[in-house]
């Protein structure tokens, strides 16, 4: 009687840990790896059990709950979750984010150029908005030209046309660079700020454009300053072989500082630089600017009509680092 009660008992016993067994597998499926780790040691299967003398019932699952009163989420976690990630690159493109240079600046240096070279042409503002849909002051002049016909004093070959192209946007970049260095074209609200903020958390901070190399570097220099200059990355012009919408600038960007693209936040202020941005792979924000307003950008991660100083700041370093921990889902919704 002994022996058979024995087999009982362990039968009993045996039961009641596949029963164990099975309630915690079901439980655990349902939670995500980071909570799976919240699960008691004996819970784990395969656990050497003394079936007389330990509890078969299954230990309930603590959670702790923190609300973050920012964005009205709940984070779950055995301790206080770690504060979501700074950007590791702010991005900058320039001409309409750092300064609202288009309409009143290289517009107005195109025409000047078109006349000093007596070609019989003139953008409007117009017409110049179009042809900012294209991006790079060489192909923008060629995408005209091939369009409503080469000016007589125009070269006939398309080599010949490539340096008649060339020497217009040297002169054009010549001109521009006198109405930046006379500052007759101010920075945007909010740009210096966030810069500052970026660069004393030791974010790194470059700009990203379709223009001229020199152009940039004298916005950046006459305009930010050069003690925030010598720490501002510059990629402009040619420095790839495509223009935005192509991501070629800000993939070589990621690269050149050594950074992850998910982890980069980069403002902008048009559809093609926001659909560059985006096919990096990174988060944008867009502050349209005079010509842009309009733009379609529902696939950007934010839009303002600016960066904003205070008391009228629309954004900050802060709400860039917010973007990150959506994307890095450091907090849950409350409803998980």
């Amino acid at each position: 009687m002994a022996s058979s009660s024995t087999t009982i008992s362990l039968s009993l016993a045996t039961t009641a840990l596949i029963s164990h067994q099975r309630t915690t597998t079901s439980v655990a499926s349902t939670l995500k790896p980071h909570e799976r780790t919240l699960l008691p040691p004996s819970s784990l299967l395969g656990t050497s059990i003394n079936l007389e003398k330990t509890s078969l019932r299954p230990r309930p699952i603590t959670r702790s709950k923190e609300r973050n009163s920012s964005h009205g989420a709940t984070c779950l976690a055995s301790s206080s979750p770690p504060p979501p990630p700074l950007p590791s690159a702010l991005l900058f493109d320039c001409d309409g984010v750092l300064v609202d240079t288009e309409k009143d600046g290289h517009r107005i240096s195109f025409n000047d150029t078109f006349n000093e070279r007596e070609l019989g042409v003139t953008w409007d503002v117009e017409l110049y908005g179009e042809l900012l849909k294209i991006g790079g002051g060489k192909e923008r002049m060629t995408a005209y030209f091939n369009k409503t016909g080469w000016p007589e004093k125009a070269p006939k070959s398309d080599e010949e046309r490539k340096e008649f192209i060339a020497s217009l946007h040297k002169r054009k970049t010549e001109l521009f660079m006198v109405l930046i260095e006379k500052k007759l074209l101010p920075l945007r609200p909010g740009v210096a700020k966030l810069i500052d903020q970026a660069l004393a958390e030791g974010v790194k901070v470059a700009v990203c454009s379709t223009s001229n190399e020199k152009a940039v570097s004298a916005i950046v220099s006459f305009l930010l300053g050069p003690k925030r200059a010598e720490k501002i990355k510059i990629f402009a012009g040619d420095v790839v072989p495509r223009k935005k919408p192509d991501p070629a600038i800000y993939n070589l960007a990621a690269n050149t500082l050594g950074v992850d693209p998910s982890s980069c936040v980069v403002v902008e202020d048009s559809a093609i630089g926001l659909a560059a941005a985006k096919a990096a792979g990174m988060t944008c924000i867009v502050t349209k600017s005079g010509y842009t307003a309009d733009e379609d950008f529902l696939n950007a991660d934010a839009v303002f009509d600016c960066i904003g100083d205070p008391p009228e700041e629309r954004f900050d370093l802060a709400f860039c680092r917010s973007l990150l921990e959506k994307q890095y889902g450091v907090c849950m919704d409350a409803q998980v």
